[in-house]
């Protein structure tokens, strides 16, 4: 298998098995809000989603199987949270494999519930707590199928079941809602959904694993055409692929440590000028041009006399006395990035501050930052972006400077941006500032 396959899975099937199957597969847990962001894809690779969160995280949303499609993946979905997800986004290029992935689309099962399932931690290999649904489903059906037990048994345990939320369907939790003329029949689903011979979820597990093996995944039909499946935007990406665990249920990206730079480090700017004007030089060059006709036709000005004030506002007046004009038009481009140039800086930023010997500085912020919020949390009360902004503008008060100014030195856009970016930070900085009162 040459190919790059990664498999979601959890209490349906264990990583032996995958790779009993698919030897080069790397299993992730199950799917949650993000996960399937946190990977690079590349046309023609897979990703097996078998089993996903429900209750515990967010789920797996379709933005994110549809970005995947968009950038060429194969998504194939079977047995649990991809059977449902692949029912969903059939029309749109996802692969479903298996029975439950039939039940679904024909509209015989329709609720979540059906495949969800109580479990245990990860170290100890997600233990199912719980009965699947679905497999109560399929059990009853195969008995009445070979005679072990009557029809209307199962419809009676089946009933019963779907009376429970998915988190309580143990067997002893269904024993009791059961009458006495069902028992024997309910034992007989235990041992045999136990033995994994009625374990639907897990052979449409296998299946699905099969399919990928022998490159035979086309069971939903070719993506409906001119159907738009993005939705995800660079920033959830980058900071999803960067994102990391600290400390017990705490959580930080590499957006995190870069707002922190941007927020409360003054040589920040200087690295933010250099570095953009480092990419603004390779893409002159990249037009067989020099920075400075570059410049100029984008900017549309000769360079000749001084700047328009449209373009000239974004300079501070040491900047508009000092420098030459062909270095004003390049700090404009650099002020204004977003308006001229469709690169996203942040990952050559990022790299930049890598080297300045302070980003454990930065991570220790946004950890303090974290615990401060959660300190403070329902005492401190964090006002609008827009409010959160301008409060904090006050920081970076430079004579001969503006606002716009000294936001846009730092890569923001906006008020409403940096407010965003203050969100966690808020009452850090409120803190801070009291306690320097």
């Amino acid at each position: 298998m040459g190919r790059k396959v990664v498999v979601y899975a959890g209490p349906t099937i264990s990583p032996d098995e995958v790779r009993t199957v698919l030897p080069g597969a790397e299993v992730r847990p199950p799917a949650a809000r993000g996960d399937l962001l946190a990977d690079q894809w590349r046309p023609g690779e897979v990703a097996v989603v078998i089993d996903g969160y429900f209750r515990e995280r967010r789920s797996v949303n379709h933005k994110e199987i549809l970005w995947l499609l968009g950038q060429g993946a194969d998504v194939v979905g079977a047995a649990s949270m991809g059977a449902l997800r692949a029912a969903e986004l059939a029309p749109y290029g996802m692969r479903g494999v298996g029975e439950v992935y039939g039940m679904y689309t024909s509209g015989e099962i329709d609720g979540d519930d059906e495949v969800g399932v109580l479990h245990g931690p990860a170290e100890k290999g997600y233990p199912a707590q719980t009965v699947a649904l679905v497999n109560i489903r399929y059990g009853c059906r195969e008995a009445a199928r070979a005679g072990l037990f009557a029809a209307a048994s199962g419809g009676r345990i089946v009933a019963a079941a779907k009376e429970l939320p998915f988190a309580y369907r143990a067997w002893a939790d269904i024993d009791g809602l059961v009458g006495d003329e069902d028992r024997d029949a309910l034992r007989t689903l235990e041992r045999m959904i136990g033995s994994g011979e009625w374990d639907l979820k897990r052979r449409d597990a296998l299946a699905a694993l099969e399919a990928v093996r022998c490159a035979d995944t086309a069971t939903a039909g070719p993506a409906a055409a001119g159907v738009p499946v993005t939705g995800i935007t660079a920033s959830q990406t980058l900071d999803r692929r960067s994102r990391r665990e600290y400390a017990p249920g705490r959580w930080m990206s590499d957006l995190d440590v870069l707002n922190a730079a941007r927020l409360f480090d003054e040589d920040y700017p200087g690295w933010h000028e250099q570095t953009l004007a480092g990419i603004l030089a390779d893409q002159a060059a990249g037009e067989g041009m020099a920075m400075a006709e570059y410049a100029r036709a984008k900017l549309g000005v000769d360079g000749q006399g001084p700047l328009p004030d449209a373009l000239a506002c974004w300079l501070t007046e040491a900047e508009l006395a000092r420098l030459t004009p062909a270095e004003q038009i390049r700090l404009v481009m650099v002020r204004v990035w977003p308006v001229w140039h469709s690169e996203d800086w942040r990952p050559a930023v990022l790299a930049r501050l890598r080297e300045t010997g302070r980003w454990a500085r930065w991570e220790e912020l946004v950890a303090r930052a974290d615990e401060v919020a959660e300190q403070t949390r329902y005492k401190v009360v964090v006002p609008p972006a827009a409010i959160r902004a301008r409060v904090f503008l006050r920081h970076w008060r430079e004579p001969g400077s503006s606002p716009e100014v000294e936001m846009a030195r730092r890569g923001f856009t906006s008020a409403e941006d940096l407010g965003t970016a203050l969100r966690a930070f808020f009452p850090y900085d409120v803190r801070r500032m009291r306690g320097r009162r």
